[in-house]
């Protein structure tokens, strides 16, 4: 049984029409359940961690000094790991909107994503 949603996603992109993604798979670990219950991932959340060398390989969030230089790319949506890991959608190249993301990113995350650039 699969819920229907509705409405627009929330959009990251600066320019929607231009960047590529590719499909990885987010894990579920240490993300915290909101006031629903639900875990939810947020679009714009910097991730990698060795998943474009090895697509078996979770995406993890990779946003400050100790992982930052392994970012590969960013949420192009919200992701629901409440039931496990699910595929989503990684934005590996574009223009990001800064203002739409749930935090600003690390400079080593910046400089290790090197085809995506921030823009406000």
């Amino acid at each position: 049984f699969v819920k229907a949603q509705y409405g627009t996603p929330k959009e990251i992109l600066k320019f929607p029409k231009h960047f590529i993604a590719v499909t990885v798979t987010v894990d579920d670990t240490d993300i915290p359940a909101n006031a629903e219950g639900k875990k939810i991932v947020p679009a714009g959340t910097i991730v990698g961690g060795g998943t474009l060398e090895d697509p078996i390989v979770h995406v993890t969030k990779t946003n400050d000094e100790l992982t930052g230089a392994e970012a590969e790319g960013v949420l192009l949506y919200d992701v629901d790991v409440t039931h496990g890991p699910k595929e989503a959608a990684m934005v590996i190249h574009g223009f990001i909107n800064l203002d739409k993301l749930p935090e600003e990113p690390h400079e080593s995350a910046i400089e290790a994503l090197k085809q995506i650039t921030f823009l406000r």
